[in-house]
């Protein structure tokens, strides 16, 4: 039998060091692959008699584990993005790094820590969401999830950074010692919890109006890319395996290189950010010894898989290829693959499987269910059924006609937002030493040019172009671009 031992990267930040002993530990007791789940933790499948020596290993790295269930789920953070696909923000790395060593201890809630102006990383999927304010420097929006429910509570106060740490241990506590009324209680009450929590030495002021969650839009994460004057790189996995081998070289390399910290994501893949243009060769060289395949179509990436089902991502690949057969577009949308009822998962549209009969352990009649979250925006959790019962031979029709839906929504926002919005104002200060570039792939807005094909006049400056505008080329949003100066373009 095999057993999945987890071990979890805070925030998603992972030291090489430590990466190429685990993976020197699993080379050992001959694991051939790991993968990487849902919250930017580690997942190892190794068979039961090589538990001990593994775990032994484990132990004397000083590095924490837990075997199959998990007890302590990590906490996840939008810092695999920062600095690439997050622009004109406040949250550095080093706020990121210093709420992660003041907290103190291990949580037995899931704990999201995310910037606002994203979403790349799921903000609502934990039980404690820390949203970065836009407004205000070093404060944060608090979301509370319930355990076990889809009841979400906001409080009407913003945090301070260095008190996040404290409050998010209180308020574990707070649920935590009163199961019955916070857990898997769709009627617990937000006020109620806010009323235990105390605030005496918090550095705490009112919220002056509830946290906007931006549309979902997922950049194009895999890839060897230029951003500022430094390359990031994103590795994905068709069937979620990464090599030991690989993973040792990669961690090597990042040594070799002065990388002192790679990423891990929400979409199970991992990033390097910082490389310099001087080692471009060598990680491609070491993609090509490994043949690392880059460039997937977007109807693969958008996809949102549960951790440890194998049925789960069977259905997906299912789905990929007849998306892949009609060429059906999916840019823009999150599909989420869910098996097992308490699964977490973060979709615009959840293909769900269940059993006509499902009793004493007896399952028979396996049919599918497509749902859409409210708006399609994956961080709104409000399921509303497009279609159910669906037998496996009409589920990637039902799914393409969901997709379809989407766009026809969307057509009708940005037709709304063309009424409402005021019409473009040419620029009229000097724009010639600047343009924006696209972080996912290189194309060029002048301000200059403008885009007549798209009736944006010569002049438009990049700030005044309508918030629909996307790239050209590979369809990214305004939050992909960065502003350069020409000189650095050598243009």
């Amino acid at each position: 039998m095999e057993n999945t031992v987890f071990i979890n990267f805070r925030g998603g930040i992972i030291s090489p060091g430590d990466l190429y002993n685990i993976m020197l530990a699993a080379k050992k007791i001959k694991v051939p692959y790991v993968r990487f789940g849902l919250r930017q933790q580690l997942l190892v499948d190794i068979e039961s008699y090589n538990i001990p020596k593994f775990t032994w290993e484990l132990e004397k790295l000083n590095i924490p584990y837990e075997i199959d269930e998990v007890q302590f789920p990590n906490i996840i953070s939008s810092f695999p993005a920062e600095d690439i696909f997050i622009r004109n923000t406040w949250l550095s790395e080093g706020v990121y790094k210093d709420i992660f060593d003041t907290i103190d201890y291990t949580p037995t809630l899931k704990v999201n820590i995310c910037d606002r102006n994203q979403s790349f990383t799921p903000m609502l999927t934990g039980n404690i969401n820390w949203v970065a304010s836009v407004d205000s420097q070093h404060y944060w929006h608090l979301i509370i999830r319930f355990p076990k429910t889809n009841t979400i509570y906001e409080w009407d106060q913003l945090c301070y950074s260095n008190d996040i740490p404290k409050v998010t241990k209180a308020i574990e506590q707070i649920i935590t010692t009163n199961p019955s009324a916070y857990i898997d209680n769709p009627d617990a009450d937000g006020n109620q919890l806010f009323a235990a929590l105390k605030t005496d030495n918090l550095s705490i002021k009112p919220a002056e109006k509830n946290v906007e969650l931006p549309p979902f839009n997922l950049p194009y994460y895999e890839g060897l890319n230029r951003y500022h004057n430094k390359y990031w790189l994103g590795i994905y996995r068709r069937d979620e395996l990464f090599s030991v081998d690989f993973l040792k070289e990669v961690c090597q390399l990042c040594s070799d290189t002065k990388l002192g910290q790679l990423c891990c994501t929400a979409w199970k893949t991992i990033m390097i950010k910082g490389i310099d243009e001087k080692d471009k060769a060598s990680w491609n060289l070491l993609l090509e010894k490994f043949q690392i395949n880059m460039r997937h179509a977007a109807n693969e990436l958008n996809f949102q898989v549960e951790d440890n089902s194998t049925e789960a991502l069977a259905l997906k690949n299912y789905l990929v290829k007849n998306l892949s057969i009609d060429d059906t577009r999916t840019f823009g949308i999150c599909i989420g693959i869910k098996t097992r009822k308490k699964s977490e998962i973060f979709s615009s549209i959840l293909v769900r499987t269940r059993y006509v009969i499902d009793f004493l352990g007896i399952r028979l009649f396996k049919v599918y269910d497509i749902l859409c979250a409210k708006d399609f925006n994956p961080n709104e959790r409000t399921e509303e059924v497009f279609s159910s019962s669906n037998p496996k031979f009409v589920l990637a029709e039902q799914l393409r006609r969901s997709v379809i839906k989407y766009y026809n929504y969307r057509a009708g926002i940005i037709k709304k937002s063309r009424v409402t919005n005021t019409p473009i104002k040419p620029a009229i200060e000097k724009v010639e030493e600047y343009v924006y570039q696209c972080s996912s792939c290189q194309t060029i807005y002048n301000p200059v040019i403008g885009e007549p094909d798209k009736e944006i006049v010569p002049g438009t400056l990049f700030e005044n172009l309508p918030t629909d505008y996307v790239c050209p080329v590979c369809e990214s949003g305004k939050e992909g671009f960065t502003k350069i100066n020409k000189s650095v373009l050598e243009l």
